[in-house]
């Protein structure tokens, strides 16, 4: 059976990471350009209703599968590690499908009443089967995670964005070119632009479907798993259903009150702004100018906040969540041995690693912040000096975010998936306050809500820190080792900044490649030269617990 070290495993998911993303942006930059706003509007639409099932049900299975797998795995229980794998399958493949049927149905009255506009059923129904096709795949990603094996998570992730580029914009496409024959299937005066984008999320859909596939080519090469097992004590099958309920729904639930934050946002910018503009319009115009008093300035500030900053800020945790997921199947297989210092030494080490990536990528962002969405978005003046203010305050947020995740993991491997999402409910409601206390002040309402998104996640961090210090009772000792890092970054920020002021009269691209590429080459120059840091990446992070 192939298995990764820790290192080895964050590195594999951490390249279909930035794959994946790339590919992201390769699909929705030239389906922006097909579909237009408007159609873009209803392809969100399917995702608006997608994404709470998706967090309440796909997002927890996989983690729940790998925790159960991984603990059975590092038992040498090999057929216990298989039942759970079928106990899954038939399980979730069943929710699954109730799930597909229920978007189905739902379609129409959440066109109707939470999108405001009838033509966007077709894109939620086009979204409807892949709410199966998840869930298949995530027991499949679950299973081969918890037996510390990242490549098919890897590259089933790979697939799946391939084929939702290929065929999400084929099929926009095709509509577009075959407007008649198309429309002879629909209701007559029905517009092309919902069908369209009804097309581009049915490519989505088959991405999942290909990803499914994938898994079941995969399956026939076999797992690797030795046949006989002497040492097996068979798990009941509702034992199995309740630990894999247990484990799930505590990790749904979290990615769920996650989600929460943005529609805090939605909720409290645009009031908070009217509300300005009504009542302290004079503080508004001294600060933003004559834009200040238009009627459309509240959207402008969330668009650029939401559609913009977020954008960027989801970019570095989204890549730094696959430590996460390489750290939870090693947490799990050392605490059912009862090896606490091995997972000590696991978190401190996934730290590190962590704190390696996010510190810089947090100081390069802070400092070239505006250039970056320039670039990004070119000829939105207005909105990129928005976006980038809001940037630089979410920041410090995004650091303790990308800190907070692998703790998470390493919560869930052990067995206390219940404790984020206590730990997220007050830290939802600190996010709440600091919106609405910062928002109603003119001097810093353009970064009110980055400042409270960044005091949520640093309280976040500090009590996930403090649970798994208590829970695994010794001092982690976690803070010292990652003082190297932060040298490295300030003088990697240094380097940054002297090559932005040498090329600032170049085009913006090479200028920025230059600042980056200058300040990457710096920060490994300066790792290598220190001696223990060199060490602790090369020892520190290569472990294994069986």
């Amino acid at each position: 059976m192939k298995t990764q070290n820790f290192l080895k495993g964050s590195v594999i998911l951490l390249i279909s990471a930035i794959l994946t993303k790339g590919l992201g942006a390769l699909f929705k930059i030239p389906l922006t350009y097909q579909l237009g706003g408007v159609g873009m509007g209803y392809f969100g639409c399917a995702y608006g209703l997608f994404l709470p099932v998706y967090a309440l049900s796909i997002t927890g299975l996989s983690t729940a599968v790998a925790s159960l797998v991984a603990k059975e795995y590092g038992a040498y229980r090999y057929h216990n590690v298989r039942k759970i794998r079928r106990t899954a399958r038939l399980v979730f493949v069943c929710i699954g499908l109730l799930l597909s049927v229920g978007i189905w149905l739902l379609a129409k009255p959440f066109a109707y009443y939470t999108a405001a506009d009838p033509l966007a059923v077709y894109a939620v129904q086009m979204m409807a089967p892949a709410a199966f096709f998840g869930c298949l795949t995530a027991v499949e990603r679950g299973y081969y995670e918890g037996l510390c094996n990242m490549y098919p998570t890897a590259v089933s992730q790979a697939v799946e964005s391939i084929a939702k580029v290929v065929c999400g914009l084929l099929l926009s496409h095709y509509v577009f070119t075959h407007e008649s024959q198309v429309l002879a299937f629909f209701p007559v005066g029905t517009p092309i632009l919902p069908i369209a984008a009804a097309a581009a999320v049915l490519g989505v859909t088959l991405s999942t479907l290909c990803g499914g596939l994938y898994f079941f080519i995969r399956n026939l090469l076999g797992d690797g798993l030795p046949k006989n097992n002497k040492q097996a004590v068979p798990i009941r099958t509702g034992k199995l259903i309740r630990e894999l309920f247990r484990v799930m729904l505590p990790v749904a639930l979290g990615s769920f009150v996650t989600n929460l934050t943005s529609l805090i946002d939605l909720c409290t910018m645009m009031h908070c702004f009217d509300t300005l503009q009504q009542t302290k319009l004079d503080a508004l115009l001294q600060k933003f100018g004559d834009i200040a008093a238009d009627a459309a300035f509240p959207a402008l500030v969330y668009g650029a906040f939401s559609g913009m900053a977020l954008t960027v800020f989801n970019l570095v945790p989204s890549v730094t969540n696959m430590f996460g997921k390489s750290v939870l199947p090693c947490a799990a297989q050392a605490w059912a041995k009862q090896q606490k210092n091995a997972v000590v030494k696991q978190l401190q080490s996934v730290l590190f690693i962590t704190t390696l990536l996010a510190l810089p990528s947090a100081g390069g962002l802070f400092l070239l912040a505006e250039p970056i969405m320039q670039l990004l978005y070119s000829g939105q003046e207005t909105a990129c000096a928005i976006a980038a203010e809001s940037l630089r305050a979410l920041l410090p947020g995004m650091f303790f975010l990308c800190l907070t995740m692998p703790l998470f993991s390493i919560l869930q491997g052990i067995g206390r998936a219940d404790l984020p999402v206590k730990y997220m409910l007050p830290c939802v409601a600190v996010k709440l306050i600091g919106n609405v206390v910062f928002l109603q002040i003119p001097a810093c309402s353009l970064v009110g809500a980055g400042i409270a998104t960044s005091l949520c996640y640093a309280l976040l961090f500090g009590m996930a820190l403090h649970g798994l210090q208590r829970l695994l009772g010794q001092p982690l000792h976690w803070l010292k080792p990652l003082l190297p890092l932060g040298y490295a970054a300030a003088m990697s920020l240094v380097t940054a900044c002297l090559c932005c002021n040498l090329t600032q009269t170049l085009p913006l691209p090479i200028m920025l490649l230059t600042s980056v590429g200058s300040a990457v080459l710096m920060y490994g120059i300066v790792l290598l030269l220190l001696e223990k840091t060199a060490n602790r990446l090369k020892d520190g992070l290569c472990f294994r617990v069986y």
